[in-house]
């Protein structure tokens, strides 16, 4: 089996993460030590008062992988070039942030998640087309200088090179099976050679490189510097190979004849331009093109098209609802606050019991609401899709809800329906920011802000309030309305129906610090659960 693959099954991620990274800054002391800090610095002179030598080799090196992405294309022949560049870049970046070359991946994810391309199809030629790539690579230096070339890869290179040529049986064995499908070719001559090509590129920045760093050589020389330096890279262990291509870099210059302080500047100098190459292109296939490979992170610009309903005319109800979870100590008092009338609409309030062990049901309707129990606690986002499903159920001009626990007065209901009565809005918010906070403390102020912020962001539009605990909802609002999580419901209601056209409004609501029960919101578990519950709420078909 091989040793990376077999590393990644016994030892959890994070524990192979964390020693690549430890291996990155071992590398780093390492090398720090050994470096000559003035011919470092004369080399970014040199490359600094010459930046057309900068742009040149940067250049060549993109070329290579616009050859690598273009014989992708040939045996893919559906995938654009665009997601054949943006895959190959997304795997490039990833392997200079990640050790163990845990980026490789990445390219299969990006062309199967952005475009028509089967999963199958992107594995089976992916590992092709690496395999013929390092293939080349070892050929590339048995041309250039066989001898040195022989003594510097070793026992284990030759290994390497043997599991490699096993990979690629296999995967053109993957290929031949699905020869007949249409989105599949065997790879030609010109695929390979375009593959070979590409090292000769990579080449260019080597020689470049070296003669920023007073070393002047030949083609040949730096065409073999490249196929050690690069090989060496296949077992990489830090992240971008970090330590690993600076060794058979410098190896491959002493034994060439070179200078090993020049060579150690020339090898990183070609290492910082690769992964500065790397890192910026790769960010850049993160979002081009589309669709982007993390998904949207912002609600779309345009909206879809609101179903309406005409309001209910008195007298249809108007429906508060309360979610309550061990609220005893304070939901009698809250019911009791309700009003009992709007405009003509007549107030009736729910208590959606979420599976309270004290007497929360009970002592909601001594105080005149109706109980909705939930057999066991599911959570806030699911006792609000129970309420909403009350309020349309119950055929209600308005459907609103506030928490149980004091903090929002339901004596202000009339500022949230009023403006959906009145056919001005189908969705309103009590904002606390905009009305008056008789106590909040420090930290809960300030992550409701950030987060607010954030919610603004990403939906595109000025929000004051984006955790109020009251809402109220036309029914049409009501009834198209979906909460994608049980735990909460703050963010991915308000997205989901901006998403859909609805109208949204905040209003001044007062607010009261709690003095009974305990909020449900720890931050850790609160992120947790809310970050992945808006991604998914933002990238749903």
């Amino acid at each position: 089996m091989n040793p990376l693959k077999l590393l990644r099954q016994r030892l959890p991620l994070p524990i192979v993460v964390l020693v690549g990274v430890l291996a990155g800054l071992f590398a780093g002391v390492i090398v720090s030590r050994a470096v000559d800090g003035e011919l470092m610095r004369r080399a970014w002179d040199e490359a600094i008062a010459h930046p057309g030598e900068v742009v040149i080799a940067s250049a060549a090196f993109g070329i290579a992988f616009l050859l690598r992405a273009i014989a992708w294309q040939l045996v893919l022949p559906e995938l654009s070039l665009g997601h054949s560049l943006a895959g190959i870049h997304l795997t490039l970046g990833a392997n200079h942030v990640l050790p163990f070359r845990l980026g490789e991946p990445v390219r299969v994810l990006s062309v199967a998640k952005r475009s028509n391309t089967s999963i199958d199809a992107a594995t089976a030629s992916t590992v092709m087309l690496r395999s013929a790539d390092i293939i080349a690579i070892f050929l590339l230096g048995l041309a250039v200088a066989p001898g040195a070339y022989m003594d510097l890869v070793g026992w284990f290179g030759w290994l390497v090179v043997a599991g490699v040529v096993i990979a690629a049986v296999a995967s053109w064995s993957w290929l031949l099976r699905m020869a007949g499908r249409s989105d599949i070719k065997l790879p030609g001559p010109f695929a390979l050679a375009l593959t070979g090509s590409a090292w000769l590129l990579e080449a260019i920045l080597v020689w470049q490189t070296a003669r920023w760093a007073g070393l002047e050589i030949s083609a040949t020389d730096a065409a073999l510097v490249t196929t050690v330096a690069v090989a060496a890279q296949i077992a990489a262990i830090a992240p971008g190979g970090f330590g690993t291509y600076e060794a058979a870099a410098v190896a491959a210059y002493v034994s060439l004849g070179y200078d090993a302080e020049p060579a150690l500047v020339a090898a990183l100098s070609a290492h910082a331009l690769k992964t500065a190459y790397s890192i910026i292109v790769g960010v850049i296939a993160m979002a081009f093109p589309a669709p982007s490979f993390i998904g949207r992170i912002r609600l779309r610009s345009e909206t879809g098209d609101r179903e309406t309903s005409p309001i209910p005319a008195p007298p249809a109800p108007i429906v508060l609802f309360m979610p309550a979870f061990n609220e005893e100590a304070a939901v009698g008092e809250c019911v009791a606050r309700a009003p009992s009338e709007i405009d003509g609409h007549p107030v009736e309030v729910l208590v959606i019991d979420d599976g309270s062990t004290d007497e929360t049901g009970a002592v909601a309707e001594a105080a005149g609401a109706t109980v909705i129990t939930l057999p066991q606690n599911r959570g806030l986002g699911a006792a609000v899709r129970e309420g909403l499903s009350a309020g349309v159920a119950r055929n209600a001009a308005a459907v609103a809800f506030c928490d149980a626990d004091g903090e929002y007065p339901p004596e202000e209901l009339a500022n949230l329906v009023r403006p959906i009565l009145g056919d001005e809005a189908d969705y309103v918010c009590g904002s606390r920011f905009l009305g008056e906070i008789e106590h909040m403390r420090p930290h809960r102020r300030f992550g409701n802000q950030v987060l607010t912020k954030t919610l603004s962001v990403i939906a595109r539009r000025k929000i004051t309030d984006g955790q109020t605990g009251y809402r109220a909802f036309s029914p049409a609002a009501a009834s198209r309305a979906e909460v994608i999580h049980d735990f909460n419901y703050a963010q991915v209601i308000t997205l989901d129906l901006l998403a859909k056209g609805y109208r949204y409004l905040e209003v001044p609501i007062s607010y009261h610090f709690r003095t009974t029960g305990e909020s449900f919101i720890k931050l850790g578990p609160y992120l947790r659960k809310v970050v992945p519950a808006v991604y998914r709420e933002l990238n749903a078909a």
